[in-house]
């Protein structure tokens, strides 16, 4: 088992260029273990975890509906955003700057082999890297993500999730709200989710500008705890 994980800040990069390099080491573990199966060998698998920042776009994930996009191609293009259609769970999603999105690339045969504690402890990640800021970030029932005021007219969403795992292997991610424009939002239903609204870190602190960087090293730390993992390569 090797619980190193290489992490890589790609900074600001097209959607679909980091999708095809999420495709790419994805495939690497696959084949691999496909090799280890074949020749009988047992050869560690690498994992990785990417953190990223797009410029906007709408991506819709395989179970998604399209009216859950409230403009057309024009008016995308009027925004400087693009849309992808894109082989994760969940519906409808927004990426651009000011937001934090990661991609862990794992071989779960690493770490354990149960996709719905998988997403479980994205969720804690998240929710322990916002207690660190004072907010108190919830799961909520039968939607994905990490939510604040669960349960009141004001519940809203600050991270949406929706990852593929095939072989056990793992790819797409999670998309924290630090410093987003939020008025990229309104062009959608997020996540599929009717009279739900979303907000940012910073709009939560009432502060202009959060530090990012800052932000990425509590994830890392709470994911390391919570995976047992080392990370390595680990410059933001």
């Amino acid at each position: 088992m090797n619980k190193t994980i290489e992490i890589q800040d790609l900074g600001l990069k097209d959607y679909k260029d980091t999708w095809d390099y999420q495709e790419q080491l994805f495939k690497g573990i696959v084949d691999a273990k496909i090799k280890n199966r074949r020749d009988n060998t047992q050869f560690k698998t690498n994992n990785y975890f990417l953190f990223v920042e797009h410029p906007h776009v709408y991506t819709l994930g395989k179970s998604g509906d399209m009216s859950n996009l409230l403009v057309d191609e024009i008016q995308l293009k009027a925004k400087n955003a693009t849309f992808y259609k894109v082989n994760r769970g969940g519906d409808i999603t927004y990426h651009g700057p000011g937001q934090i999105v990661g991609y862990p690339i794992l071989d779960l045969d690493n770490f354990f082999t149960d996709i719905h504690k998988y997403l479980r402890f994205l969720e804690e990640m998240i929710i322990l890297t916002l207690a660190e800021y004072g907010l108190k970030a919830e799961r909520s029932e039968g939607e994905t993500g990490v939510w604040l005021d669960v349960g009141t007219p004001f519940a809203r969403k600050i991270c949406a999730m929706g990852v593929r795992a095939s072989r056990w292997v793992t790819m797409h991610g999670f998309a924290l709200n630090v410093n987003a424009n939020l008025g990229y939002f309104d062009l959608m239903i997020p996540c599929g989710i009717r009279g739900k609204a979303v907000t940012s870190l910073n709009v939560e602190l009432g502060v202009a500008k959060v530090d990012e960087t800052e932000v990425k090293e509590k994830l890392l730390k709470h994911f390391s705890a919570l995976f047992e993992a080392e990370f390595f390569n680990a410059k933001l």
